[in-house]
């Protein structure tokens, strides 16, 4: 199954003239092509559709109001954006990849602007699961999702994304080998530690969250139209 907002009225503002529907992916007209990302891995698909027949029984709600509801779930995808247990567990892993790690005879974790970067990365995260369990007590309180949620989906992506790159940084040229396919079958052993085999593709495949759930640029002028009321 797949959900669609869709235009049924072209009449008033333009977000009042849109449907949410549930469709069945094996209707007729409906053709799904593989899209591979820059890191090799197959999560998002094109799909297209060709004088598809939609039941009006799979219509979710009001004719019109689909937009009202995706913004319900938006709210929700957004603050599911902040991630904080992902975010702990990979920097729970740079820590000790930079404990490993050799920097001018000694661990990478004692070099002082590396681990400033790190406590300074740890600061912003701790500062994101408070205001993550601020949003969680008042959602518990019965408040509606408010701009906050903006916040989380703009500073958890913007963590998660930090804590990648300094863990592609920490292995070095480690990292830049991605040969994905090509080692499929073959006895090599990796280049470099074990553990620097998945940072180039986990560091690419991050670059996507960002985007989703509404960019983060969309997220800032959310934030600045509560702020400033324009």
């Amino acid at each position: 199954w797949i959900f669609c907002l869709v235009r049924t009225s072209t009449e008033g503002r333009k977000q009042a003239g849109i449907s949410f529907l549930l469709i069945d992916m094996t209707t007729p007209g409906i053709t799904v092509r593989p899209i591979i990302t820059i890191e090799g891995g197959h999560e998002v698909n094109q799909v297209t559709f060709e004088d598809v027949r939609v039941p009006v029984a799979n219509r979710i709600g009001e004719e019109n109001k689909g937009w009202t509801y995706a913004k319900f779930l938006l709210s929700h995808e957004r603050f599911m954006g902040a991630d904080v247990p992902r975010s702990k567990r990979l920097l729970e892993r740079l820590k000790r990849v930079a404990g490993d790690q050799q920097s001018g005879g000694r661990a990478l974790i004692e070099n002082a602007r590396f681990r400033d970067r790190i406590a300074s990365t740890e600061i912003e995260l701790m500062a994101l699961e408070y205001t993550t369990l601020r949003y969680i007590a008042a959602s518990n309180a019965g408040e509606e999702p408010g701009t906050e949620v903006s916040l989380l989906k703009l500073r958890g992506s913007e963590v998660q994304q930090g804590i990648t790159e300094l863990l592609f940084e920490a292995v070095g040229h480690y990292a830049f080998p991605h040969v994905a396919d090509d080692l499929d079958g073959r006895n090599e052993p990796p280049i470099g530690p074990d553990y620097a085999a998945p940072l180039s593709p986990q560091y690419f495949n991050q670059r996507k969250i960002s985007i989703y759930a509404g960019s983060n640029e969309i997220q800032k002028n959310i934030m600045a139209k509560f702020v400033l009321g324009l």
